[in-house]
């Protein structure tokens, strides 16, 4: 939850706006039409001609803007309330104040959350008074004192206070993805709701919204420490946190962080909190945007009926900190355990600057993925690793970042001169004249494919509205951008691009720096969990409409065909625009051939006998058509996609490249070298440790699929011709081809007849050397040595192999125990006990019939919790907490949540490939969706004690051997340390 939130602008397109009731009229630009007098209110709405989401945008008379776009592919709607206030707005002596308010947003209000309000303000008062001295306070022991007062009269007020009581609502009403993010000049709040529930969260919504109360707020106060910790544990955040400091050192971008510093969020404000809220938190400083199956009068009516009871109140002010130019690079080393890399950044103008524009151009220009500077001449010429660059554009200032890793023997400055010399190429024009109509012709492909997604259509709403442009001017920029010329980039580099720049080496070692919030003591608060406010009756007693599920019926929503050498065809048609997905696929990966997974990453770096390996980047790039092909495990995956009208020109490429790779001996020697460098950093890297190695350690031993790689010596043995046989290998094999899009399947059965060049008879898949999954006969800890402020824990306990009839009861048990922020293991481990900013648990299903299911936990917390944290963990796992209302609510969601679900588009395919490797022939929704009246938390009861409870487990910790109590670990079962090399297995 609350991750930083960047909205990458998808601009609109075409021209002006005009005002719009149900008959437009038109006499100049912009137009105000009111509609005749009724009984009831009627709204006038904002419209723009050519608008490609159709919007309406309206303004309530308190000012609040909202925004409405009709997409119905499925009945939900993604909905978004923004604030126009983020850590720019945190006054200087409060950093981190937007981001906390954002969590608190959540507690509740005057009638949400709590069961005596009369009562519980009075001790609300206390605490917030005590808060105030003790961030005055020098004298440890005072300050010992008085967060002893603030404990424990914050016990008191946790009496009348129900935990959740939104997170449980919104869990009920059938809500996805429900969060919110701050960052610097903004705060948002979002959610994706079935459209039967747009009553109940606007009356929810509204509530929580429309009030700041400090409920429970030192052990939210406590999560924050965790996240505040988490961001210190990563050196990625570490070297973005130092770039905005060089570039804006006056700025609060770069003066101030999002989460705000140690010394601050150790002495925080109420009192500044509610300052803070009632300046911003205003309906003429917010907006609402919704997109999805919605309509337009009812959603208006009823979003003011609950918004619009808010009271304007002033505009909020702002005047940005002006920065002097930079006239000499400003230099960062950040020092950590992860690989070394290098980061570039460049000052620019803000949003309203036309030169922001031409900067997504040159952004675009340097890397695209295919056929950028930095894409061919530093990535497909391997000159250095991951190398790429992308912009900040905000309403004050913008900013460039480029970055790379170097290659083995490389060093940083290198690295840094390599992407320099791509700007020097951008500033004097010395790229082709085709690209910037190819960038521009890919703009409308990606906006094509991001507006089949609800959050995209709304998330282009919040971006207009944070940079506040008029929406016609927000799709005006789409214009814009496709006028830009060759001499528009090369004027606005040469201008920006000098020696004006930050960089930051990001070396390897230990910070001398590193800091740490130290943990408080705090007392776990009462969960409360079948407490329910009179407000939460209300909400949850209202009835709405029933939606009914539409499940995959594979049979009438695929067809199939059959290509020459019998290869079948699986067809699903895109109704909605021209774009194409083509699929081969074969079921086979490096388990049957380690060699394979070698051969498809070579693949990218060659050529044909026609085009160099750049060229045909180039040209697939022209046409806008991509190609991959990616080997997992089991499975290799050849992907074709774009332009529908373009797909024999990309078949054709993609095929001669199949057929006739012409080997590059340089290319193989540098993707080696690559390959262990990129090995040499994986063991650098704490996610890789703990999440990949150490869970594959666990499930399989030693030798696991992690592990099931080419030695350094066998990589370097490896032949330019054993691989391109292997590629050429590829189409003989058995395979079966999906596609989704315009075309009808005859119709692209006859493309593919021509165009997939396949022998007469295809081959059978080689065996596969499948690797066998340990029983865990007893208790184990494994732990690893990182350099980190927090540990890691994962409890892994296998169970039964893949079972259909359970996953009715696996799917409502995860959503009772682990469905979000109103679930069991968040309210407990964070809301109760304030252990940590991050803990789930999840019975995972297998993902082949032939594989068990597993128990996945996983806590992070500060070093010194950790016993608490292990024992509330284990203790929720072996004693299930019975709560009616969570059951009740669970329930909800499952259903709601199946109910307005689609699975559509080339999802159709993508499931029934799902279903073919679980061994089922039909929708598995249906079953649960069937199941759940009959489900009682009887039965998810017998289902976790004979699952869950007292199983035996492998935990799986990671942090510093410095911090870890490894008298602690011992109560869980036998402690050893796993060393890089036996995780790695090099």
């Amino acid at each position: 939850m609350k991750k930083r939130f960047i909205a990458f602008s998808l601009m609109g397109a075409m021209l002006f706006a005009q005002c719009k009731t149900s008959t437009p009229t038109q006499t100049t630009a912009m137009v105000t039409e009111t509609p005749a007098a009724e009984a009831k209110k009627e709204f006038t709405y904002t419209t723009v001609p050519n608008d490609p989401l159709k919007a309406r945008i309206y303004k309530l008379d308190n000012g609040l803007t909202v925004y409405l776009t009709k997409y119905d592919n499925a009945p939900r709607i993604q909905t978004y309330i923004a604030v126009r206030a983020g850590s720019k707005n945190d006054p200087a002596n409060a950093t981190g104040l937007a981001h906390y308010l954002e969590h608190m947003a959540f507690k509740g209000s005057t009638r949400l959350g709590t069961i005596n309000w009369e009562k519980e303000k009075e001790e609300l008062a206390k605490i917030e008074a005590l808060y105030e001295q003790y961030r005055t306070q020098k004298d440890p022991a005072l300050r010992k004192k008085t967060y002893h007062q603030i404990d424990s009269i914050s016990g008191v007020a946790a009496k009348y206070a129900v935990p959740n009581e939104y997170d449980k609502l919104v869990a009920a009403m059938g809500m996805k993805n429900s969060n919110a993010s701050t960052w610097v000049e903004q705060t948002i709040y979002y959610g994706d709701i079935p459209s039967n529930q747009v009553d109940k969260w606007a009356m929810l919504e509204s509530e929580r919204l429309g009030v700041m109360i400090p409920r429970l707020f030192h052990t939210e106060l406590e999560a924050v420490y965790e996240e505040k910790n988490r961001s210190l544990d990563s050196d990625n955040n570490k070297a973005f946190e130092a770039a905005f400091a060089a570039l804006f050192p006056t700025h609060q971008y770069g003066a101030q962080t999002t989460i705000g510093t140690v010394e601050h969020l150790k002495n925080p404000s109420i009192t500044e909190i509610k300052k803070y809220f009632d300046t911003y938190y205003v309906p003429n400083n917010m907006a609402i945007a919704m997109s999805g199956d919605l309509d337009f009068d009812q959603t208006i009516r009823t979003i003011n009926e609950h918004f619009g009871r808010w009271q304007q109140k002033a505009d909020p002010t702002y005047t940005p900190p002006q920065e002097k130019p930079i006239t000499a690079p400003v230099v960062k080393e950040i020092l950590g355990p992860e690989a070394e890399s290098l980061l570039l950044a460049y000052r620019f103008p803000g949003i309203k600057s036309k030169d922001a524009i031409v900067l997504r151009m040159i952004n675009q220009i340097l890397s695209n993925g295919q056929a950028g500077l930095i894409d061919l001449n530093i990535n497909q010429k391997q000159a250095a690793l991951g190398a790429g660059s992308f912009a900040e554009v905000y309403n004050d200032y913008s900013a460039h970042f480029l970055s790379a890793n170097p290659r083995q023997g490389q060093t940083l400055d290198q690295v840094k001169n390599l992407l320099l010399q791509q700007i020097e190429l951008v500033k004097k024009g010395q790229f082709e004249d085709w690209l910037i109509p190819a960038i521009v012709n890919k703009n409308k492909i990606s906006k094509m494919q991001a507006y089949e997604s609800n959050a995209a259509r709304a998330t282009a709403f919040v971006d207009a509205f944070i940079a506040r442009q008029d929406w016609a001017d927000y799709l005006k920029q789409e214009e814009n951008f496709e006028k830009i010329t060759k001499q528009d980039v090369m004027d606005v580099a040469n201008r920006y691009y000098g020696n004006n720049y930050a960089v930051i080496y990001k070396r390897t070692g230990q910070d001398p720096n590193a800091q740490k919030v130290e943990k408080p003591t705090i007392t776990p608060v009462p969960a409360n969990r079948e407490a329910q406010s009179e407000f939460y009756k209300q909400v949850a007693s209202r009835t709405v409409s029933d939606l009914q599920p539409q499940f995959v019926d594979y049979k009438k929503d695929i067809q199939e065909g059959t290509l020459k050498s019998n290869i079948p065809v699986y067809y699903t048609k895109n109704q909605e625009n021209g774009l194409f997905n083509l699929f081969y696929i074969l079921d086979m990966g490096t388990n049957n051939d380690l060699k394979l997974g070698l051969a498809v990453d070579y693949l990218q770096y060659l050529g044909t006998d026609k085009y160099t390996a750049e060229e045909l980047q180039k040209e697939f790039f022209k046409i806008g058509c991509s190609f991959g092909v990616s080997s997992g495990q089991d499975q290799v995956y050849v992907s074709l996609t774009g332009l529908d009208a373009n797909l024999e020109k990309g078949l054709q490429l993609f095929e001669s490249l199949l057929q006739n790779p012409k080997a590059d001996p340089k290319a193989l020697s540098d993707m080696v070298a690559g390959i262990l460098k990129d090995r040499k950093d994986a063991k650098l890297d704490k996610n890789t440790i703990h999440s990949v190695a150490m869970v594959n350690y666990a499930k399989y031993g030693p030798k696991n699929p992690f592990t099931h790689i080419l030695s350094e010596q066998e990589l370097k043995k490896v032949k330019p011709a054993e691989l391109i046989s292997r590629i050429k290998s590829i189409p003989t094999y058995q395979h079966r081809v999906l596609y989704y899009g315009p075309r009808e399947l005859q119709a692209i059965t006859a493309t593919l007849n021509t165009g997939h060049i396949v022998p007469a008879t295809l081959k059978p898949v080689p065996a596969e050397n499948a690797f066998k999954e340990l029983e865990i006969k007893d208790r184990k800890v494994y732990w690893t040595n990182y350099d980190m402020v927090q540990a890691e824990l994962l409890f892994l306990t296998k169970s039964l192999n893949y079972d259909p009839k359970l996953v009715p009861t696996i799917r409502l048990y995860n959503e009772y125990f682990d469905g979000g922020m109103g679930a069991i293991v968040f309210q407990e481990l964070r809301e109760s006990r304030a252990l940590a900013y991050s803990a789930s648990s999840r019975f995972a299903n297998a993902s082949r019939k032939d594989r068990a299911n597993y128990i996945m936990s996983y806590i992070g917390t500060q070093s010194d919790k950790l016993p608490e944290a292990m024992a509330g963990m284990q203790e929720l796992l072996n004693d299930l907490p019975l709560a009616e209302t969570n059951f009740t609510n669970a329930k909800a969601s499952v259903r709601n949540s199946i109910a307005t679900e689609r699975i559509n588009k080339v999802g159709i395919l993508m499931n029934y490939e799902q279903a073919r490797k679980l061994g089922v022939d039909h929708d598995l929704r249906r079953d649960i969706y069937e199941s759940l009246d009959a489900l009682t938390l009887d039965q998810i009861k017998a289902f976790q004690q004979q699952f869950v409870k007292g199983q035996n487990q492998t935990i799986l910790v990671i942090g510093s051997k410095d911090r870890l109590n490894f008298k602690e670990l011992a109560k869980y079962g036998t402690v050893k340390q796993l060393t890089l090399k036996e995780l790695f297995g090099y």
